[in-house]
């Protein structure tokens, strides 16, 4: 079984920050996947249902991911790890694209949806407190 620590977790996201595409330059699929951790097949799938307007082509007719490009997936992945469902990050990407007439209501889905995210924290830490209380009655660590 592979396992990645917390760390090496957070250093994946924190490397997402760090890979945007030089301004006027692009990525290709493959170098989106790989800079993001979402694969060629989601991105595609990204395009398709209306989350990523539709990407330029270069001249060989590649898609050719440009920094907005980039900065929307990795709000979207960052959203969707939160457990936000894809008709809500739809709903999002329309207000988004319907301007600042818009602003008011995408703040509250964010402002509503980040109270769900700390319910959802506060419920799991209190699990995990319950898993290292098992943990420690087996005579374990609970220090990671």
């Amino acid at each position: 079984m592979v396992t990645t620590s917390v760390e090496d977790a957070l250093d994946r996201l924190r490397r997402q920050d760090t890979a945007p595409p030089e301004p006027g330059s692009t990525l290709s699929i493959a170098e989106m996947a790989e800079r993001t951790g979402v694969t060629a097949h989601t991105l595609r799938y990204y395009e398709r249902i209306g989350l990523l307007d539709r990407v330029a082509r270069d001249a060989s007719g590649y898609r050719a991911y440009s920094a907005g490009d980039y900065g929307r997936v990795v709000f979207l992945t960052r959203l969707r790890m939160t457990g936000m469902p894809i008709r809500e990050l739809l709903r999002y990407v329309e207000l988004a694209g319907a301007g600042e007439a818009t602003v008011d209501e995408r703040l509250e889905m964010l402002l509503a949806h980040r109270e769900s995210v700390r319910r959802q924290l506060a419920e799991l830490q209190f699990a995990l407190d319950t898993i290292d209380f098992k943990i420690a009655s087996y005579g374990g660590s609970c220090v990671p």
